[in-house]
């Protein structure tokens, strides 16, 4: 019978613990950027592939990004930003899973409500800039210049439900 209590106090401590009761404290990292160098070729075109160096850019965004080992990989729904993270998805076996720029804050939204630990957001010289200012809470970064392609953001966000969140941001080239 002492056995019985015991294993049956044991699971319910474990199901508690793996539940949102104890989940007061969440990290959470979000690489974001825009996509990498688009052909320019046919200026009237709307939906451009990647040129050779924008390419080998999203080639060395593996090496750059695969040390956050992220769990979610996001694109918005163009083929330059599908193929800038194509070699990240296929390095890690991940599926890319599409995200609408024109609603960031539902973008925000997803990222903050702790699904994934670790997640990659690609999107567009103006997009990218405001999902960072959105989860940091505050204005800082501008719109990129048309021919800017080698930024990356790194926020992390610690959550917290007693305090408000707490987030770092930093910017590194590749």
């Amino acid at each position: 019978m002492k056995i019985l209590a015991f294993l049956f106090f044991g699971s319910f401590l474990f199901t508690l613990t793996g539940s949102d009761a104890f989940a007061q404290y969440r990290k959470l990292t979000v690489i974001l950027l825009r996509h990498a160098e688009k052909d320019l070729t046919e200026p009237d075109a709307p939906n451009p592939e990647l040129t050779a160096a924008g390419k080998q850019r999203a080639e060395k965004l593996v090496s750059v990004v695969n040390k956050y080992q992220p769990d979610a990989i996001y694109s918005s729904d163009y083929i330059r930003t599908r193929e800038t993270v194509r070699p990240l998805a296929r390095k890690n076996r991940a599926m890319t899973l599409i995200y609408d720029p024109r609603n960031l804050g539902q973008m925000r939204d997803l990222i903050l409500s702790g699904k994934y630990k670790r997640v990659v957001v690609v999107g567009h010289n103006n997009t990218t800039p405001a999902l960072v200012n959105m989860l940091i809470d505050r204005e800082k970064y501008e719109k990129l210049p048309e021919t800017e392609y080698g930024k990356i953001w790194v926020v992390k966000i610690r959550k917290n439900e007693k305090k408000p969140n707490k987030t770092t941001d930093r910017v590194i080239e590749y």
